[in-house]
Formats: C-alpha cells, sequence, structure tokens
C-alpha cells in the first residue's frame, strides 16, 4: 500500500512510527495510508525553514515574483493531474476540482504582483533634510493548517503570498486528503524555490500543537471549525504569535417576494448541494420571507432537485460526490435526524443514498428540511452537507435579526429586484461576505476572505491585500545625514517641524 509521507528541505522524508487510512470517498475503499509526522520530524522542518529565510528574505522580490509566475505555469501544465489527486481522496467531481484549482492559481497570479505592493512608502523632506519611507518586512518561519474540503485551493491561498513576501513555510494540510497538497509542493519547488522555503508535514494534534509551541515559528494561519480555530488562536496568541484563524459558517439566503424564484432555485442547487456542501461558504438556510415564497421555492426546488446526479468523482456527468469520510457521513445523517425529531419535516431525504456500483461509498443525497426553527440543532451548527434548510419569517428585518442572532457571520445573500432592500442588507447585515442575487459571495484574489464572529479569529482576513499585511510587518525609517550645514544641539522637547 502507497505510504504518503512528508516534504522537508526539497526531499521526501518518510516516517511510518505512525500512520492513518486514506480512503477513497467515492467506493469506500482504503487506497493509501498516510504517515502522521512526531514532533522530531516537525520540528526537523521547522529547522529547516529557519535556515532557508535568511538567503530568500535577501533574495530580490522580482527573483520571488518569477518563481511564482513559473509555478503558476505548472499549476496550468498539469491540472488534471491534481483534480485526479483531489477528486481520489476527497470525492469531489473533477469539474469542481478544477474550480478549486483555478481559485487557488488566482491567489499565485496576485502573488506574482509583489513588486507593486511591497513597494512601501516614501516621503522627501517630512522635516529639515530628512526623509522617511516604510519597508513591509517578512516575519521569518510561518505556518499553515489547512482542511481537508479545499485540498489546493486553500494552501495556496496562505503559502504563495507568505512565500513571495520573503517568508519560509511550513504546511501542515489535512491528513484525510494529502496527495494532492504535496504535488503542488513539489510543483513549487520544479518552478525554483529553493530548498527548505517550504516544507510539508502530514499529522494530527501532535504536528499542530509543535507549530503552535515552536519559539521559531511567527505566524500561524488556519482554516477549519470553530472550536478548533479559537484553541488555535488562542494558543497560538499565548505563545506570542501573529495568528489568523477562520471556522465555521451558517450561511443564509434571504429570498424576498419579489425575487425570481427560478433564478433562487438554481442558484441553491449549486450553492447548497455542491461539492456536497462541504464549503465553508455553502448556502444551508434559505430563508423565505413569506409562506407563498416558501411554498413554490420548495416546490420548484423538490422537482429539480430530481434531475440531480451523484457519484464517484471521474464522472463528469454527476453534480457532486461523496463526502470525506463514513465517520462524516453518520454525522450529516444525524443531524438530518436531529432535524426530523425536533419537528421539521423532510422534504426530500438523501439518507439513504446509494449509486448503483458504489454502494460502499460515503454518499449522502441531496436532502431538503422545511419548517426549521432556530432552536433545532441542525440549524445551530454547521452540518457541513448537501443538506439545505428552510425557514420562514414574515418580513425582512426577521430575516435580518435570524441572521445577526446567529454564533457564525462568514456569508450570507438576499435575493430580491429591489435595490433599497438589497442596499439596506449589505449596509446593516452582521455578516463578513455578502452576496446580493450572489450565492457563494466569494471575494477574488485582489480582494481578502473572512467572516465576522465566530467565523474568524483574528484581525485580518486571508489572501489578498490583508494576506500580505499578514506576512509582514511594516517597518518605518527616519533618515538625515549631517553635513557641514546642519548641526544641532541637544533638544529636550518633542520634536516638531514648527
Amino acid at each position: 500500500m502507497q505510504t504518503i509521507g512528508h516534504f522537508i528541505n526539497g526531499q521526501h522524508h518518510d516516517e511510518h512510527s505512525r500512520t492513518q487510512a486514506v480512503f477513497n470517498p467515492s467506493t469506500g475503499t482504503q487506497d493509501k495510508q498516510v504517515s502522521i509526522a512526531s514532533a522530531k520530524t516537525v520540528e526537523h522542518a521547522i529547522a529547516s525553514a529557519q535556515a532557508a529565510f535568511p538567503a530568500w528574505r535577501d533574495t530580490p522580490v522580482i527573483k520571488r515574483a518569477r518563481v511564482m509566475f513559473k509555478f503558476k505555469e505548472l499549476l496550468e501544465q498539469h491540472a488534471d493531474k491534481i483534480c485526479e489527486l483531489i477528486g481520489e481522496e476527497h470525492g469531489k467531481i473533477v469539474h469542481d476540482a478544477a474550480g478549486e484549482l483555478q481559485r487557488g492559481i488566482e491567489n499565485v497570479e496576485y502573488a506574482c504582483g509583489a513588486p507593486e505592493f511591497l513597494k512601501g512608502e516614501f516621503s522627501k523632506n517630512v522635516g529639515p533634510s530628512i526623509d522617511s519611507w516604510s519597508e513591509m518586512q517578512p516575519l521569518g518561519v510561518v505556518a499553515g493548517i489547512t482542511p481537508f474540503n479545499f485540498p489546493v485551493m486553500v494552501p495556496l491561498w496562505m503559502f504563495p503570498m507568505a512565500i513571495v513576501c520573503g517568508n519560509t513555510f511550513v504546511l501542515k494540510p489535512s491528513e484525510r486528503d494529502p496527495s494532492a497538497t504535496l504535488y503542488i509542493a513539489q510543483l513549487l519547488q520544479q518552478a525554483g524555490l529553493p530548498d527548505g522555503v517550504l516544507n510539508v508535514v502530514n499529522g494530527d494534534k501532535v504536528a499542530v500543537d509543535t507549530l503552535l509551541h515552536d519559539h521559531r515559528v511567527q505566524a500561524v494561519s488556519f482554516v477549519g471549525s470553530t472550536p478548533i480555530a479559537q484553541y488555535i488562536y488562542q494558543t497560538a496568541t499565548a505563545n506570542g504569535k501573529r495568528c489568523q484563524a477562520l471556522g465555521g459558517a451558517k450561511n443564509h439566503a434571504i429570498v424576498m417576494p419579489d425575487a425570481d424564484i427560478d433564478n433562487v432555485v438554481s442558484s441553491l442547487l449549486g450553492a447548497a448541494f455542491g461539492s456536497s456542501g462541504e464549503r465553508c461558504m455553502a448556502l444551508s438556510v434559505a430563508v423565505a420571507v413569506g409562506d407563498e415564497v416558501a411554498d413554490l421555492m420548495i416546490a420548484k426546488l423538490s422537482e429539480a432537485m430530481k434531475a440531480l446526479k451523484y457519484g464517484p468523482y471521474f464522472d463528469k456527468n454527476n453534480d457532486f460526490g461523496a463526502v470525506i469520510t463514513a465517520e462524516h457521513k453518520a454525522k450529516v445523517i444525524a443531524y438530518i435526524d436531529s432535524a426530523e425529531q425536533q419537528g421539521a419535516k423532510i422534504i426530500v431525504d438523501g439518507r439513504q443514498a446509494a449509486p448503483t456500483g458504489y454502494e460502499n461509498g460515503f454518499y449522502v443525497g441531496a436532502t431538503l428540511i422545511d419548517q426549521v426553527q432556530a432552536n433545532m440543532t441542525s440549524y445551530k451548527e454547521e452540518i457541513f452537507g448537501p443538506v439545505l434548510q428552510v425557514m420562514r419569517v414574515n418580513n425582512m428585518q426577521e430575516a435580518m435579526d435570524l441572521i445577526d442572532n446567529h454564533e457564525y457571520g462568514n456569508g450570507t445573500c438576499i435575493y430580491t429586484r429591489d435595490g433599497e432592500a438589497a442596499r439596506y442588507f449589505s449596509d446593516h447585515i452582521k455578516v463578513g461576505m455578502v452576496g446580493i442575487n450572489v450565492p457563494l459571495p466569494v471575494p477574488v484574489a485582489y480582494h481578502s476572505f473572512g467572516g465576522w464572529k465566530r467565523s474568524l479569529f483574528g484581525d485580518l482576513y486571508a489572501y489578498g491585500p490583508d494576506g500580505a499585511r499578514f506576512y509582514t510587518r511594516r517597518k518605518t525609517i527616519t533618515q538625515r545625514w549631517p553635513t557641514a550645514n546642519v548641526r544641532e544641539g541637544a533638544q529636550f522637547s518633542m520634536p516638531t517641524l514648527n
């Protein structure tokens, strides 16, 4: 059986003391195993990154950017292989994997602009013969901890920006689907990245805690569930590290009476069930303003859901695939069970999903639930599966109050033809990413990604301009060269320009 190891200092590193099964979710079979890093292995990766930092920091930024240009080219050349690896271990349909990869490549494209966004600022003669300027200097060794649901895109949110800014990087991807992440790290080395600048260690809590406590790691970026995000943020900051930790979500779509219901239904199908709902930006709750809107939307959704296809990742005709593990399948089904037990109505039931020939895969079919209430477990917690819940309210303000009162504030959207309502919604809703007739308002690479409330711990968002700020620290220099014409005595008052 293939054992997936680590990538440290430009070399494959195998450690067989502990391993964990890696499954093909489409079939339910174990095809690989992954080596679980010990603390010693993680420390080796950190040491390699620390040793590589001085030379990489001093590499001209244009040369660092050229590595990223080549990396982008290699990602595009090997796209089919990358998408195949994503599908094998995640279950994501290949066309969905291609979308994930493209979104990641866009972040590499943004990183290629480092010579521009790292220029800093310069002011001449801020005082008599005194110049002042700022520089954006790298932090040193930084780390990223990434989730299973986007094994390529989320790492590409992190290490290209960190590395082009002059840092060195230790990445701990999800141990559930590590191959695609490891593969793109090797492509970056082929692009000309020096050994030790990017290191990948596969592991569990031991690896995470080692990164959080090691004094050589200056910053940690994380994407995952809220309980773990909170732990990582608190532990990292307690150890003097800069940290951004993106947590969970419960994304609502308000459907107004004037909305184009046919368009709403088409949007919700992809936003709720794409990637089996395993997206932090998945629309998992549709809030219908009025029973008439709810009844019409549910009728049309129920009919449209009959045409949805799910199955193995390699069949491009499928709309979505399996969930990541048997345990996660059981968890998603338990949420559906709890909704039914607490009084909700199951309109379309995906609990018995079993595609012909792939009955042992980890499948949950598209599920539609009506009459959901705010006190239900399935509403309060993140399901992370192909489940769309419908809630009914009397007016827009009631819908907004529902969203504002939820502990998560990652993404939301409103379907309406009313510009005034849309403007009021976007101005006042307490959520970090907002869509107007756009179901998945994921910012493009030259903006930044992040939520509010318990969806984000830290002050800066992921990627884009905030990514550059997170992976650098500003230094401001004020300079004057004494000349025969410039002589001063001691000054004991605060210097001013008066």
